[in-house]
């Protein structure tokens, strides 16, 4: 972990795909003085390992800056239940807030890197600046808003409805970071894909196949490329519910 001093945060935000979710835009030059000081370090995280634990003391949240994430959780019967999947720009860790412990696991799908804000540092700041505190405000409620449209998504919607919103959804957040809008790597497997969706391995896999049988996807291995977005536009869509 190396530290980031004062003069190379402002260096590497101005320069990094977080800028806009780690502080507010339009600071001022005393306003970035004081923000200086968010970031602790920078921590890479190899993948396969993980970057907190269900049950672990919530110290910070992070911003990741390189790689991707997934979240899971153990549910009563003992299988890990993938909860969520984050990638570069994306911030994790929230889940900590209410109990001062973390509520899952935050696993790296790829060699990671993420920066490390410790949340006493970010509520003393807040009462400094705020427009920090209402950006943090954004953040959550961001994620309230994406796990409310996960349970809708889970609750209403047949396999293939599900997988088609996933895969719009993936490319969406993709594309507002600078990357192809039809094409990408899965960091995911289809067996977590279908955890996160409710779904059995095997029905992730026919709903590939049939994407790609009707032209819809090309599927090489994790490379994906999208080759008609409006129809999964319009399976997502669907209204028809029947089996």
């Amino acid at each position: 972990m190396i530290p980031i001093t004062p003069s190379s945060i402002k260096v590497a935000c101005s320069n990094c795909n977080l800028r806009e979710l780690c502080m507010p835009m339009g600071l001022s030059t005393q306003e970035l003085d004081k923000i200086d000081e968010l970031v602790a370090v920078r921590k890479k995280i190899k993948r396969g390992d993980f970057l907190f634990q269900s049950g672990t003391a919530f110290k910070s949240i992070y911003a990741i800056r390189t790689g991707f994430f997934k979240t899971s959780v153990t549910t009563d019967d003992g299988r890990d239940q993938v909860s969520g999947f984050q990638m570069a720009g994306e911030i994790i860790g929230l889940d900590g807030i209410m109990n001062d412990r973390h509520a899952c696991d935050a696993i790296a799908l790829e060699d990671s890197e993420v920066c490390v804000m410790p949340f006493d540092r970010i509520e003393q700041i807040s009462l400094e600046v705020k427009s920090l505190q209402h950006h943090v405000h954004k953040i959550m409620s961001r994620e309230i808003v994406r796990e409310n449209s996960v349970i809708l998504l889970l609750g209403s919607m047949k396999a293939e409805e599900r997988l088609a919103a996933f895969l719009l959804n993936l490319v969406q957040r993709l594309h507002a970071r600078g990357f192809s809008q039809s094409e990408l790597v899965l960091r995911m497997t289809r067996e977590e894909i279908g955890s996160f969706l409710g779904l059995k391995l095997e029905t992730v896999s026919r709903a590939f196949s049939k994407f790609a049988d009707e032209g819809i996807v090309e599927v090489k291995q994790r490379n994906l490329k999208i080759l008609n977005p409006d129809a999964l536009k319009l399976i997502m869509n669907s209204q028809d519910h029947c089996d």
